[in-house]
Order: structure tokens, then C-alpha cells, then sequence
């Protein structure tokens, strides 16, 4: 998988934000954008942004560096043989009602919080739309990804990231195996100096409408409220991995497996649970998973081919969270 990490910012150093995405996906960072009004909305127009290859998923992110979070959606539209399709929307992050706009049109799709794309764009542009005040810092991003099937493998000996660790398992018993993202976002929060429990992330991170708390751009949002930054990025391989671990910042990455795929988890199978990978090491890849029983159990290490086909074979997806003042 080839991919493509577009950045739009303000308040936040470009040479910072530089710091801390991998060189082979980073491709633009703008830094005059600037957000405009439609009625009782602000509107943030990015792009057009054009992929180096045929992008076929897209992963919107926005982390408001605010105390509050405003509520805001997605909306994009791709280019396709010189004409550029109907907007779409995924769903919305907090609560307001936005203008309708369809979830499919053209060559788009929009699936609760990411987007594919039918025809190879020649372009794609980003609208973040968000009611109340605009916080003086913030990242929006768009990760484009185009499918391949060499994942490599880290380079040197490897590396390893010290994330305290979480387990979910003690939390409350009704949403306890349902808070594996925030469980793990509390974790990185911790290591970046921003302590806070799970249990409160979960509530900050919740989406009612889908009854889900793992919709992937509320867990940036949630992490930007409490003063850390970062984007969703489909990563093409280990390469771009073990260049965030081996600047200290860790990866929570989103893995499917099923039963007897991924030896030694919490979970016998999953179609869909958040980890937090923190190094790598001969042959083996160094996780802290949430779903452990207890604390102590939460480090973990899996085959590296293993984790492979749980995590990169199967989207990639992770979120990478950062402090401004310390990338």
C-alpha cells in the first residue's frame, strides 16, 4: 500500500508537524488555510491534494487543540476524468445538524468515518464543516492510500517505546470489552504527559448514532482536547512504522484476526480491536493490549508476521498521537 498524508494546520509549527509523520507518506503541510462562514457554520476548504497513485481509501482526521471540542463532519469530493463529483459526508462528531448531504455519490463512499473510491481520482478535496468557534490551533488531515501487498520489514536491530500500560477488562462491565480505542488512547495520553482514565476517554470518544466507541476520528478529537495532536494514516509499511517508534512516538493500530492467527492474544479472534505497538524485536512485534485481563498482562509480544497480517494485510489503520512541544 502506497500512501499519501495530507496536512492542514494552524498554530502548529510546519517543521513540527514534520517531525512527526513518516517522510515517505508526508505530502503537504498548508499553513494559510483559513476557515470561512456559511450560514451558522465554519467551513474549512483544503486541497485540491493530489495522490502520487490512484488512492482507493481515504481516512479524514481533525483534532481541535481546545479545551472544547466543537461538533463538526467530513465532506469530500474526488476528481475522475476531469470532473469532480457531488460532495459526500461521513458521519458527525458531536452534536448538530448539519445540511444533508449523501453518503455516496460519483465515484465516492463514505462509511461512518473513512471513504473509498470506485475510479482512480486525479484529485480529492477536504471540507471539515464545524459549528461554534474555530480554536486558534488545529490539524486536519486526509490519509489516501493505494492497495499493494509488500509490508517489508522494520530496519535494524528494533526499538521500543515505554507506553504505560491499561487494561479495559476492569472497567465497567457493560462497556468494558467495547472500550479497546479509547483503553488504548489512554495509554498513549499517559506517555505524552496527559494522564487521564479510560473510562472518561470512553465517554469523550462515544458515538451515539452508531452506538460505537471506535469511531477512529473521535479518538483523535478526543486526544486534541487534552492537548495532544494527531492524524489517522493507513500505513503502507513497516518502514513508515518503525520511523514513528524510532522517535518515540507509538502507533495505536487497528487489527482483525481470526481464530489461531495472532498466538498468545487476550482475544481468541476479533473483527476489529485497538492496540497500542510500541517497538519491535526479533522477528517479534512489541504491543500493549488492552484486552489483557490485568496490567501486568497488557505488554505483549507477538510474531511479527503475525501482527503483519492482523494489522498491515488488513488496512493498516493507526493512529498517531503526538505532543506539539515535543515532536
Amino acid at each position: 500500500m502506497s500512501t499519501d498524508l495530507f496536512l492542514s494546520a494552524s498554530g502548529l509549527d510546519a517543521a513540527t508537524l514534520a517531525r512527526a509523520v513518516p517522510p515517505s507518506c508526508l505530502r503537504t503541510i498548508e499553513t494559510s488555510t483559513v476557515w470561512r462562514r456559511e450560514g451558522d457554520d465554519a467551513l474549512l476548504d483544503c486541497g485540491p491534494w493530489s495522490p502520487r497513485r490512484p488512492a482507493v481509501h481515504l481516512l479524514p482526521a481533525y483534532a481541535p487543540i481546545a479545551p472544547v471540542a466543537p461538533p463538526f463532519r467530513f465532506e469530500l469530493s474526488a476528481r475522475v476524468a476531469g470532473a469532480w463529483s457531488p460532495w459526500v459526508a461521513t458521519v458527525t462528531l458531536g452534536r448538530a445538524e448539519f445540511p444533508p448531504l449523501p453518503t455516496a455519490a460519483g465515484a465516492l463512499t463514505a462509511d461512518v468515518d473513512q471513504l473509498t473510491v470506485a475510479h482512480s481520482p486525479e484529485a480529492v478535496r477536504l471540507r471539515v464543516r464545524s459549528r461554534g468557534p474555530v480554536p486558534d490551533a488545529w490539524l486536519a488531515s486526509l490519509s489516501a492510500a493505494a492497495v499493494t501487498r509488500d509490508f517489508g520489514a522494520p530496519p535494524g536491530a528494533g526499538t521500543a517505546v515505554g507506553v504505560p500500560a491499561l487494561s479495559q477488562v476492569g472497567e465497567d462491565a457493560a462497556i468494558a470489552m467495547r472500550i479497546c480505542s479509547p483503553t488504548s488512547v489512554a495509554m498513549v495520553l499517559r506517555y505524552w504527559g496527559r494522564p487521564d482514565t479510560a473510562a472518561a476517554v470512553a465517554a469523550d470518544v462515544f458515538h451515539a448514532d452508531t452506538d460505537q466507541y471506535g469511531v477512529w476520528p473521535a479518538a483523535i478529537r478526543a486526544a486534541a482536547v487534552r492537548g495532544v495532536a494527531g492524524y489517522l494514516l493507513r500505513f503502507p509499511d513497516w518502514t513508515a512504522a518503525a520511523w514513528c517508534l524510532g522517535r518515540g512516538i507509538p502507533i495505536i493500530a487497528s487489527i482483525k484476526y481470526a481464530t489461531g492467527e495472532l498466538r498468545d492474544a487476550p482475544l481468541g479472534a476479533t473483527t476489529g480491536h485497538l492496540v497500542v505497538l510500541t517497538g519491535y524485536t526479533d522477528g517479534l512485534a512489541l504491543v500493549n493490549d488492552p484486552a489483557a485481563a490485568t496490567v501486568d498482562a497488557v505488554p505483549r509480544r507477538y510474531r511479527r508476521d503475525e501482527f503483519t497480517r492482523a494489522w498491515l494485510a488488513r488496512g493498516g489503520i493507526g493512529y498517531v498521537l503526538f505532543d506539539p512541544a515535543r515532536a
